[in-house]
């Protein structure tokens, strides 16, 4: 028998689970370093496979020596990566982050652009790291799915997708647009707090009892 599809939240249900989570993690923010939208597209791009953790471990001497895309454009990669071999695809990410830095400076003046097919078109960039950029840097209303994002929304029922484009797609539709970007931290910090992938902690879980997995 095939197994019978959840029944949808309530528009009531939404909010109520995003208030609980924006409860109890009201400090959810970006969690990487950074001074301004250029560190933070670097930052981002770097994250890919690798703890913010890491990232941020790396980033306060990238920057020192290299502080802007004019800088970092012209950076030797053996010298940058040294700078960053402490994290997963180094050699990949310092080739991607120059090649990045010298397209930011070629067509865009150095200046990180406000537009998301434009930030998908730099080497590294896709559409995870231009969303976050465009929230976090912009101040727009997006939802970057990361790993965190996509197994938490899927375990509670927030979606129940196969992939990360159809999660964010299906959250954009469900959630309140005001209140993606927020949602975005939330379900990370959620997932890195109470809901991890191999022992969530559903006996302390905030929103157990409106979870699909071990509520309604």
């Amino acid at each position: 028998m095939a197994k019978k599809k959840a029944k949808a939240f309530s528009p009531e249900q939404v909010t109520e689970i995003l208030d609980l989570l924006h409860k109890e993690y009201p400090q959810a923010e970006c969690a990487l370093h950074h001074k301004d939208t250029f560190e933070l597209l670097i930052a981002v791009a770097l994250s890919a496979q690798t703890t913010d953790v890491s990232v941020n471990k790396v980033t306060p001497g990238l920057f020192a020596a290299y502080p802007d895309a004019k800088a970092l454009a012209a950076a030797d990669q053996d010298a940058v990566m040294d700078l960053i071999r402490t994290i997963g695809m180094y050699r990949t990410k310092s080739k991607n982050i120059i090649r990045l830095s010298q397209e930011l400076c070629d067509k865009h003046d150095g200046i990180v652009p406000e537009d998301y097919d434009a930030l998908v078109a730099l080497p590294g960039v896709g559409r995870k790291t231009a969303n976050v950029v465009l929230s976090v840097g912009f101040g727009h209303q997006r939802i970057a799915v990361d790993t965190h994002v996509f197994r938490v929304a899927g375990r509670i029922g927030l979606a129940n997708e196969k992939d990360v484009l159809k999660t964010e797609y299906a959250l954009m539709d469900l959630l309140p647009e005001d209140r993606w970007s927020e949602a975005h931290h939330s379900l990370i910090f959620h997932g890195r707090n109470c809901c991890s992938a191999r022992k969530p902690e559903c006996d302390r879980c905030v929103i157990a009892d409106l979870c699909r997995r071990t509520g309604v």
